[in-house]
């Protein structure tokens, strides 16, 4: 087993949440179009973290929505098959915690929310009418609702992207640093995380591109092969990347955390691009082709 990046370590307080929610009328957030009229408002869905936590701190999924729009509490059985789909296939083991039909000033449906736990975390995902994915809702605390969305030391601090929650590869758990060394001893480790639950995440190279996922323990839970074309991978800055994959990642994944990205090569020629990002403490790693434009995205944990 390889190390090739060393990076400072630091942990996570873990922090719970509580769900409630609010009319997509409440206007908590007013968004300007180009020309400054007011077009659409930014309402929030309370939502938890955990369903069994015992604390109950409390975050709020933000939603955009069209003047006159009104959110409905729908069962998850009037929800398109479209987005059941997208939920088994993205979030493996998902709970659905809550799910909305969002209506127009005419009544007519214009798209759907679902809001799930994954790995008892809460994400919130926003689709169109026919079911079809938009965004992963941004979360944030409630003193932050009308701010920059994030506060040093609360649960998004990450945000300030100075890379709180990596860890050096170094000082990983024994049982981690055993396992990976006896189980994928040829891949080269590339960055360590630390969640909020004190799991961890590790980002790897082997003839291709890798996350394994350990628990507050040190036991091995999963390990995903990351999206990605054949060819070499290659660590390159964001800056580096084309301009539709922030375009892509901004739209789809409001306040994520850049965290580490690879340019895949097949010798010389560039095959595409692979991002990994942190989106409200849901980690995921996307895809894109040689131009930019969005292939795949798969969750991590």
């Amino acid at each position: 087993m390889r190390t090739k990046a060393t990076v400072k370590s630091a942990a996570y307080a873990s922090m719970f949440v509580l769900i409630a929610l609010t009319s997509c009328q409440k206007n908590d957030v007013s968004d300007e179009s180009a020309t400054g009229t007011s077009v659409a408002t930014s309402s929030t869905i309370a939502v938890s973290a955990s369903a069994t936590a015992a604390i109950t701190d409390s975050v709020y999924l933000m939603q955009q929505c069209a003047r006159g729009s009104k959110r409905d509490s729908i069962g998850g059985a009037d929800l398109p098959a479209a987005v059941t789909n997208y939920l088994s296939s993205n979030y493996n083991g998902y709970v659905l915690n809550k799910a909305f039909a969002i209506h127009n000033s005419a009544a007519a449906i214009t798209g759907y929310v679902a809001v799930v736990y994954y790995n008892d975390k809460p994400v919130g995902i926003e689709f169109d009418s026919a079911g079809n994915f938009l965004r992963v809702l941004e979360q944030r605390e409630k003193g932050d609702l009308n701010g920059a969305g994030w506060n040093h030391g609360g649960r998004f601090h990450d945000r300030d992207r100075l890379g709180k929650d990596t860890v050096s590869l170094s000082a990983l758990p024994a049982p981690v640093q055993t396992y990976m060394g006896s189980n994928y001893a040829a891949d080269t480790l590339v960055k360590a995380f630390i969640n909020h639950d004190s799991s961890l995440v590790i980002l790897s190279k082997n003839n291709g591109l890798f996350a394994t996922v350990f628990d507050a323990t040190g036991a091995f839970v999963k390990r995903l092969n990351l999206p990605s074309k054949k060819g070499g991978a290659q660590i390159i800055e964001q800056a580096a990347l084309p301009s539709g994959v922030s375009t892509y990642l901004n739209a789809s994944y409001p306040n994520y955390v850049f965290k580490k990205a690879f340019v895949i090569k097949n010798g010389t020629a560039v095959a595409g691009y692979v991002v990994f990002i942190d989106a409200n403490n849901t980690k995921y790693a996307v895809e894109f082709d040689v131009s930019g434009n969005f292939l795949v995205a798969k969750t991590i944990y």
